[in-house]
């Protein structure tokens, strides 16, 4: 199978990786969260990378920067639902610090990778 572009980008592969460690965590939520604060943790961490291979495939850098925009936009989503979850008691303080490390690590990334499209 041939592999598609935005799998050589790092900052997807990050960002994928943090998606499935919080689909890994959803399930141990209290069953009242399911259509509520698990939905919407879902659609942010699932929005990440996403809106990186969709902008990805654009052909023009204002269009790159909107999606990658959008990226940062739901991480930061992500970020607070989140430290939401860890002050509710619904993730561990261990839990929260992994991923709070993991989000840092993907901003980091979209932030190089909006400068490098930037300076071209």
């Amino acid at each position: 199978m041939r592999k598609r572009p935005y799998q050589n980008l790092i900052v997807w592969k990050e960002a994928d990786a943090l998606c499935l460690e919080v689909y890994k965590l959803l399930p141990k939520f209290p069953p009242e969260e399911r259509y509520a604060l698990c939905a919407q943790i879902r659609r942010s961490a699932t929005s990440v990378p996403t809106n990186i291979v969709e902008g990805n495939t654009k052909r023009s850098n204002k269009e790159r920067l909107h999606y990658l925009e959008h990226a940062e936009g739901s991480l930061e989503e992500l970020d607070y639902q989140l430290s939401l979850s860890s002050r509710l008691d619904y993730i561990t303080a261990e839990q929260y610090e992994e991923l709070n490390n993991q989000v840092g690590k993907v901003s980091y990334l979209l932030n190089k990778f909006r400068s490098g499209i930037l300076n071209k």
